[in-house]
């Protein structure tokens, strides 16, 4: 659940602004609350608390523009190919903006990686970061992406444009390969969604 620290009375400028519906608080705590994208967020006296699945597009709008974020993402595949599932988390100074997992298929463990690279900036993306520091425990999408290595196979070049092309989309951005100790809550969260039934 999102907790972000702001001017509350600028935030609900900013929602209105962006066509969204801001009602008066459910309490006399609760300056106001408006509902977007599959979330709620309340304000409070200096905090917006954002509930629900899918905060990013309410959370994008309630943010400041621009910012830098650490992005980790990772692939679990069980079997290559195999059911295959993407992890990715969203860090500021601040601590985890979002995280998640999800399955997509069947897959092979390089397209599940290139998979949750592209997730992972495309959520970064929707909030509104302008700089990203990309991390990932596998060395060969990581060296891929840089150029380092070339992309023989035809579906791991396509993913790998798609990936350029989202990190053109950011001011400023880095990708680095991490050991996979670092990267352990996107492998988890990746593994987890392998799991859920």
């Amino acid at each position: 659940m999102p907790v972000i620290e702001c001017d509350v009375a600028e935030a609900r400028e900013r929602l209105a602004d962006a066509g969204v519906d801001v009602q008066d608080g459910n309490t006399d705590h609760e300056r106001w609350r408006a509902t977007h994208g599959g979330a709620t967020a309340v304000a409070y006296d200096d905090k917006v608390v954002v509930q629900g699945g899918s905060p990013e597009a309410i959370e994008a709008l309630l943010r400041e523009e621009g910012g830098r974020a650490h992005v980790y993402f990772d692939g679990a595949c069980r079997g290559n190919p195999g059911p295959a599932a993407v992890g990715w988390v969203i860090v500021t100074d601040g601590g985890i903006v979002t995280e998640g997992g999800e399955r997509i298929g069947r897959a092979t463990n390089n397209q599940a990686e290139y998979e949750a690279l592209t997730k992972a900036l495309e959520v970064a993306r929707d909030f509104g970061f302008d700089t990203v520091e990309v991390r990932g425990d596998s060395e060969l999408i990581v060296k891929q992406v840089r150029g380092e290595y070339d992309a023989n196979d035809p579906q791991l070049r396509e993913h790998r444009v798609t990936v350029r092309e989202l990190l053109a989309g950011f001011d400023d951005w880095t990708l680095t390969h991490v050991p996979r100790e670092i990267n352990e809550r996107a492998d988890e969260l990746a593994n987890d969604a392998l799991d859920d039934d």
